[in-house]
């Protein structure tokens, strides 16, 4: 079954989710193909989702690489990935159902319907987190707080990480300038996309805590946030940012288009 709308899930040894969070989105209405960027994971994920390919030819793909080589170079080999392949609509989205499949319509929804990024967002209306302990959830609400202080972005969930960017968005930013892998590489995404002039909207979803595998969060990626936002700041002041191409002018009714 074709599809215009390809969802990039990174993976690093998960072998209890692939599986499941595979058969959950080629369940819905709406047809959408899957690529897994695979990181060397050695308890098997990727061989999972090999034999997988058997029964769903032509909608999961696998790209493999050596070893960990961090969040953001993955989705970038993706989002090359996904242009080179002509998809129209590309999403970020984590194998652990942290990011609920169902919610895939809905951002594809909004972005046919005006926005050139649709982000899932946690914070949108209110603190919508299950199963985390306080401790997280007040970092990463009060994470956003900081990076929109220092961004000046008017973005209620800056690390959201479940996210729907039409095809324009990723065929104007330069990848080769995006340059954080963890948290930041979120931001950085964001930031860039709106410097570039695209319309980002929030898409309200529940997000849920992980029940199987081993979360990769660690010291160093809220570090890396928290250093990196204001390089990302800072190195804005210095660069151009090409603005996204005008839409074309509306035809007036009684006058043909020639082709």
């Amino acid at each position: 079954m074709s599809s215009d709308s390809l969802v990039i899930i990174p993976t690093y040894n998960e072998k209890e989710n692939i599986e499941k969070i595979t058969r959950s989105i080629f369940s819905l209405q709406q047809p959408f193909h899957i690529l897994v960027i695979d990181d060397g994971s050695p308890d098997g994920t990727a061989a999972i989702v090999k034999r997988m390919q058997g029964e769903f030819s032509g909608k999961l793909f696998i790209e493999e690489r050596k070893g960990k080589l961090g969040l953001g170079t993955a989705y970038i080999h993706g989002f090359r990935w996904a242009l080179k392949h002509d998809y129209q609509y590309v999403f970020e989205m984590d194998a652990d159902f942290s990011h609920n499949p169902a919610d895939l319509p809905r951002l594809r929804e909004a972005c046919q319907s005006g926005a050139d990024v649709a982000i899932g967002s946690r914070y949108v209306t209110g603190v919508n987190v299950v199963n985390w302990p306080m401790s997280r959830v007040l970092m990463s609400y009060f994470a956003s707080v900081y990076v929109r202080l220092i961004t000046g972005m008017d973005i209620q969930d800056t690390t959201a990480g479940f996210k729907c960017y039409r095809r324009q968005v990723l065929e104007t930013i330069d990848f080769d300038r995006i340059k954080f892998v963890g948290y930041a590489f979120q931001i950085e995404m964001k930031f860039t996309a709106l410097q570039h002039g695209f319309k980002v909207i929030e898409v309200p979803i529940i997000f849920i805590n992980r029940e199987q595998g081993v979360s990769k969060m660690s010291t160093n990626i809220f570090r890396e946030a928290f250093i990196g936002v204001i390089q990302i700041k800072a190195n804005s002041w210095f660069r151009k940012y090409k603005q996204k191409p005008a839409a074309p002018a509306a035809i007036p009714a009684g006058i043909k288009h020639d082709a």
